[in-house]
């Protein structure tokens, strides 16, 4: 609600997207695997701790950038590389 009021609304609506985070002591730990959303949440971070603040915690935001997720695609290009000695793949057009 602090976000929003105070007029940083994309740092609210990437705020509401987060969903992996973890308390350490007086840290707020958030991980993300997002580009641009680490960039929007390091731009913000001093918003974002003013935010907690204002709702009486006094958590220091710390932003944990974890390994890229891999596609369903991707991980299966990967088993077959695994399985087989050689794997071609042919761009396949509508």
């Amino acid at each position: 609600m602090f976000l929003k009021e105070h007029r940083h609304i994309a740092l609210h609506v990437a705020c509401g997207d987060i969903t992996d985070v973890e308390l350490d002591g007086d840290k707020l730990i958030v991980n993300v695997f997002d580009g641009t959303l680490v960039k929007l949440l390091a731009d913000g971070k001093r918003d974002i701790e003013n935010a907690l603040r204002w709702q009486g915690l006094e958590q220091k935001l710390v932003i944990n950038i974890k390994e890229t997720q891999y596609s369903k695609t991707d991980l299966d290009l990967k088993r077959l590389s695994e399985v087989f000695d050689k794997v071609i793949i042919k761009e396949f057009k509508m």
